[in-house]
């Protein structure tokens, strides 16, 4: 099997992050239409952020600060909305030719302290191996430490393309990178990190914003794989290999 490539479709483009459970079907349709030329010339993983479906739910109930019996109801709820959200993304990638299929972190994937220890590989790996496009997200998961906690497209990317031998990583968002007064940065490492104000999210975020997301990929770096962010309407050009205009994480 060639290396896939993994595609990271971030929660703010493919929701209204401002409106609590909206789904921006235009966003999505337009993400879809960018991606389907690419089905079939390499293996394809598709993960999208859960925005504002999931996010407030899973605050409402505290599944951050971990799963009792007392808030077990909210494992349903949250990802009650996080998979009606997975259905619209994959109702869009099919509409426009793909083979996707949803993959539901709740079922495939296992946590220990907030962090993945298995994600559905061995599916993974056979989905791939009959040309489908398996689409994944944030989720609420089980956690042997936890109860349950709440695992993030951001850190479900990093451990599928380590444990995939991905050597692509694409990150579309709302912006055109990673941005510092204004202006994309062109790349971010271990050297400077330390000197970029990453801010956080302006809306209800409970998996760390901007910051958790590059802390996730300077995990990824660590491992050798670069990753590259950049703006929805620049996915096309990533696959292709052109200048996205975004921002490369590397090591």
């Amino acid at each position: 099997m060639n290396e896939p490539v993994i595609i990271k479709l971030g929660g703010s483009i493919v929701t209204k992050k401002s409106e609590d459970g909206v789904v921006d079907s235009a966003k999505i349709k337009l993400l879809a239409e960018q991606i389907a030329p690419f089905a079939g010339k390499f293996p394809l993983i598709i993960v999208h952020g859960a925005g504002s479906c999931g996010h407030p739910e899973a605050k409402a109930y505290d599944i951050p600060g971990g799963v009792t019996k007392e808030n077990a109801a909210g494992i349903f709820v949250t990802h009650t909305a996080v998979s009606r959200l997975n259905r619209s993304v994959v109702a869009s990638l099919r509409e426009a030719g793909m083979e996707a299929v949803s993959l539901h972190p709740f079922g495939c994937c296992l946590a220990e302290n907030g962090r993945l220890v298995s994600a559905g590989v061995s599916q993974i790996k056979e989905m791939l191996s009959l040309g489908l496009i398996p689409v994944l997200h944030g989720d609420v998961v089980m956690d042997t430490k936890r109860g349950a906690c709440i695992v993030s497209g951001d850190q479900i990317v990093p451990y599928l393309a380590v444990k995939l031998g991905a050597k692509r990583v694409g990150i579309a968002t709302d912006v055109g990178g990673v941005l510092a007064n204004g202006e994309v940065i062109q790349e971010i490492n271990r050297k400077n990190v330390g000197e970029i104000d990453l801010g956080g999210s302006s809306s209800t975020d409970i998996t760390g914003g901007m910051r958790g997301k590059i802390d996730e990929l300077l995990l990824l770096a660590d491992e050798g794989i670069d990753s590259h962010i950049f703006a929805a309407n620049r996915v096309a050009d990533f696959l292709l290999g052109k200048n996205y205009g975004g921002t490369l994480v590397r090591k």
